[in-house]
């Protein structure tokens, strides 16, 4: 029996993996993989990530020494990953998709819920007040949404936004052809949009492609949807610009200082990161802990392609959703 060790572990997780488990011995832990816990996978071949789990060369390293072979990403995502420093010694498997259907509908969700103030009038109501005053909202229909990026879940998230009868307007370095996306170059998109979404994967070229520079080109009370990845926003020129009120509202599943935070309850505890407790004060922000992901089909799809990574590595097979590094 092949042992694995899975970190991060939640109890989402862990109901799916457990259920579709084919004979692998999982070893759960509750830490996230970093050089300090790589020894937990001590006698294991293979480990289970997720996003904020940090895959640097440190802990690349302590999994080498210790003979893990294999590091297996339940997600798409793996800008944690140093797939540079990874080559050659380790392999790396991913979930190139799973839902995305869930990401882009929690993204509207995002945008209907800060839009017509929901969460604020659920909470007046359990407290039967039920003034309107301060709930005003605006309608979608007619609007132009900017989307950012135009795979899998930017073209459902486009085809929700239209639906609700908004213009579109698209930017993707790598346009689809004969889609009938309307591209646009990026700085027309920012002019254009009323409510911009975010879709693209995190390089070092779309990093902070929301900035103070972006922002200013952007109409005065814009809305910004991130369901993404976090450091794609340059936080602290959302922050100024939110007070400003050049932008009007911002909906984040995602924050770039998430890792320290994210998955875990804080409740009890003073936050030291001033930039995150000013975000979650401000009215015109909601967030959501990356939990876009967060639906049963996207949660089964995860363990079923994971678990396939590990069957085709145990096997000795081709890797069919291997990580590859190039320039």
């Amino acid at each position: 029996m092949e042992q694995v060790a899975f970190f991060d572990t939640k109890p989402y997780d862990k109901e799916w993996f457990v259920k579709l488990n084919p004979g692998f011995k999982f070893k759960f832990h509750e830490h996230k993989l970093t050089a300090d816990s790589a020894g937990l996978a001590a006698g294991c071949k293979a480990v289970v990530a997720f996003v904020n789990d940090t895959l640097d060369r440190e802990t690349i390293d302590r999994l080498c020494e210790i003979g893990v072979k294999l590091i297996a990403m339940r997600c798409s995502g793996y800008n944690n990953v140093d797939i540079k420093y990874a080559k050659g010694r380790i392999d790396i498997v991913r979930v190139p998709t799973y839902s995305p259907y869930a990401v882009a509908e929690h993204a509207m969700a995002l945008l209907l819920t800060l839009n017509r103030k929901i969460h604020k009038a659920s909470n007046r109501t359990r407290d039967f007040n039920f003034s309107l005053n301060g709930l005003t909202g605006f309608d979608l229909h007619g609007k132009t949404a900017g989307i950012i990026g135009t795979g899998q879940i930017g073209c459902i998230f486009m085809n929700i936004c239209k639906g609700f009868g908004m213009e579109t307007v698209a930017y993707d370095p790598y346009p689809k052809e004969n889609s009938g996306i309307n591209y646009v170059p990026l700085d027309e998109l920012f002019a254009r949009s009323d409510i911009i979404s975010l879709h693209c994967p995190l390089t070092s070229d779309t990093r902070y492609i929301i900035n103070e520079k972006s922002i200013k080109k952007m109409k005065g009370g814009v809305y910004i949807i991130n369901t993404s990845r976090g450091q794609l926003i340059d936080s602290d020129a959302l922050v100024r610009f939110l007070k400003e009120r050049k932008i009007g509202g911002a909906g984040l599943d995602v924050y770039e200082e998430e890792t320290a935070f994210f998955f875990e309850d804080y409740s009890s505890t003073v936050i030291d990161d001033d930039v995150l407790s000013i975000l979650v004060s401000m009215p015109n922000v909601l967030m959501t802990s990356h939990q876009a992901f967060l639906t049963e089909e996207a949660l089964q799809k995860i363990a079923e392609v994971t678990i396939f990574n590990l069957k085709q590595f145990f096997n000795g097979e081709e890797l069919t959703n291997k990580v590859e590094y190039s320039k």
